[in-house]
């Protein structure tokens, strides 16, 4: 498509002057014979042809030349498709000269930028993803693969290229950016949390091309998330690199963004996908017991700090056995460990992206039963943070499912939860956001459901007293009064409790949902949009029906499907 556009000399538009510093002489020699100083643009046919000149420095100008007039500009590029320019850059990659692979490379990253995905399918078809790979693993030039793999980046976000990324070009991206790049094969060698020391990542710009381009075909479908699981060192250096990065106070970059991302669509279904995940497989809860501090590694808390109380993640709930080898690849990702990690993201990253990636991470590993999701969902309950907070509450949800499991968490999460509702003293200078409270007691009503003794331990930890005292206070939004007036209607359902609610002082209208005009408006800020930023992968609210779907929310970053990831910037060649 786009060649009806062609006028009769559409390429005659004014070109920098940097074309005049005698780059081009060879270009221009070839150019019917063209007096010096009388240089015009050479049409577009022309500039494809002379990719298959003889000599060198043509090839290599006109590349460049190529890519100077793709940069921004869909019309060209469709019309490079179109003269067959496409193979022409493809067969340049294989060339032994740096110039000449160097600048057809360059042409071809911006001709996979952008929405066109027409360009995109043609270099896949003429072999162009196999081409990129061999020049990646022949180079050790920082730029030339900067540019290979924001190629490869552009290339990814058409899901009939997915595939063939996973298939040809995942192994070279492991072996030759991320695990030699990360540092992680360095900073293993040595001892606990000196493993994980912050580090400037000199490659980034290549390493968060890689990142984005497997976080594109992780999407795709579970032959691809398994496949990027077991390739070697991959998740231990993404790992190490998000790590390394929290240790930096360095949190928003894309890099982090591209990691995290790609580390949640891997957490995707782990549960069902991983070898071996029969063995993890739970029917009912088991015995519960003290958690120990599971430190060491690339997990391991940070030196010089001081640990608060209640904030080391690890709860009172469940019998974490220690490892008696250190967990590594795909393991990594369902370690209990791996909390402090996402958390440490939630509490500290500014960029939307990033805390989407957590929370959905978290909620991912918390999905299904099976004996690592029970783990991390105990690992989880201690910890104090808004955003932390929210996804804890979306993964607990996911444990209520199974009203096996209810009694447990009534026993050991209704207290947590409680205690993250306003109202009470550990609330001091900590207000959690619409958007949270709403998730917690979405959450509560699901862990009660209809079990006596959650609503018994919900009454022993002061619960009643927090949740009246949203549904009075004029100041709530209608979501939240809704939520808390739906939790008490759970408690008041059990007639066994009314004569011991009555004796602690309430009336049974206590406990009917009171929306009136004093209630807040629902547009009172921007945490209330019903989709935002974490609603899709967090919380469903209660007013979607609180018992619609029992089912474990598992998340997939499918932002990709919506919009390119195509941000690799498009630079001018040098002429």
């Amino acid at each position: 498509g786009g060649g009806e556009e062609v006028g009769v000399d559409p390429y005659a538009w004014a070109v920098p002057m940097t074309m005049e510093r005698g780059s081009m002489a060879s270009l221009d020699s070839t150019l019917r014979k063209a007096p010096p100083g009388s240089w015009r643009q050479p049409e577009l046919p022309e500039v494809i042809a002379m990719l298959s000149y003889r000599l060198d420095p043509v090839k290599t100008n006109a590349a460049a030349f190529l890519q100077h007039l793709t940069f921004k500009n869909d019309k060209v590029k469709s019309e490079v498709r179109r003269l067959k320019g496409i193979p022409a850059l493809v067969s340049l990659l294989d060339h032994p000269s740096k110039d000449v692979h160097h600048s057809a490379c360059g042409a071809l990253k911006n001709i996979s930028y952008g929405r066109d995905h027409d360009n995109k399918i043609a270099i896949k078809n003429c072999d162009g993803v196999p081409g990129l790979v061999r020049l990646l693993r022949k180079t050790h030039d920082q730029d030339l693969t900067d540019t290979i793999t924001g190629t490869l980046w552009n290339l990814s976000s058409h899901d009939s290229v997915k595939m063939e990324i996973v298939d040809h070009a995942m192994h070279a991206l492991a072996d030759e950016v991320v695990v030699p790049h990360s540092g992680w094969e360095r900073g293993s060698n040595g001892a606990g949390e000196e493993s994980c020391k912050p580090r400037h990542l000199e490659w980034e710009t290549a390493l968060t091309n890689t990142a984005g381009c497997l976080r594109n075909v992780s999407s795709e479908r579970s032959e691809a998330r398994r496949k990027l699981r077991e390739c070697t060192g991959l998740v231990d250096s993404l790992m190490y690199i998000v790590q390394s990065q929290i240790n930096r106070k360095d949190v928003d970059n894309k890099l982090v963004e591209n990691c995290v991302c790609l580390l949640r669509n891997l957490s995707y279904h782990v549960h069902r996908e991983v070898p071996g995940c029969e063995r993890y497989v739970e029917a009912l809860p088991l015995n519960q017991g003290p958690v120990p501090a599971n430190k060491g590694g690339c997990f391991g808390s940070r030196k010089g700090k001081g640990k608060k109380d209640g904030d080391d993640g690890s709860g009172d709930q469940v019998d974490i056995p220690k490892r008696t080898t250190p967990a590594k690849g795909y393991e990594l990702l369902f370690q209990p460990e791996v909390v402090r990690v996402y958390t440490s993201l939630l509490r500290e990253s500014k960029n939307p992206s990033v805390l989407e990636a957590a929370a959905g991470a978290i909620q991912n590993l918390c999905a299904g039963r099976w004996t690592y999701g029970r783990y991390i969902r105990a690992t989880l309950l201690a910890h104090v943070n808004d955003r932390v907070v929210r996804a804890m509450s979306g993964a607990l949800r996911n444990l209520a499912i199974d009203n096996r499991n209810c009694e447990l968490l009534g026993l050991h999460a209704v207290p947590h939860l409680v205690a993250n509702l306003p109202g009470g003293q550990s609330q001091s200078g900590r207000a959690l956001s619409e958007e949270t409270v709403v998730s917690v007691l979405s959450t509560l009503a699901e862990v009660l459901g209809n079990s006596l003794e959650a609503a018994k331990t919900l009454r022993a930890s002061q619960g009643i007293e927090r949740l009246v005292l949203i549904n009075k206070d004029g100041y709530r939004s209608e979501r939240e009064v809704r939520g808390a007036g739906q939790v008490l209607q759970l408690v008041w359902a059990h007639k066994e409790l009314r004569r011991p609610l009555e004796k602690d002082g309430w009336k049974k209208t206590d406990f009917m949902v009171t929306l009136n005009h004093n209630t807040a408006a629902t547009t009172n800020g921007p945490n209330t949009r019903v989709n935002g930023t974490y609603e899709d992968s967090t919380t469903p609210l209660l007013d979607r029906g609180r018992f619609a779907e029992k089912k474990a929310y598992s998340t997939l970053d499918q932002r990709e499907r919506r919009h390119t990831l195509d941000e690799t910037t498009d630079t001018l060649p040098v002429l």
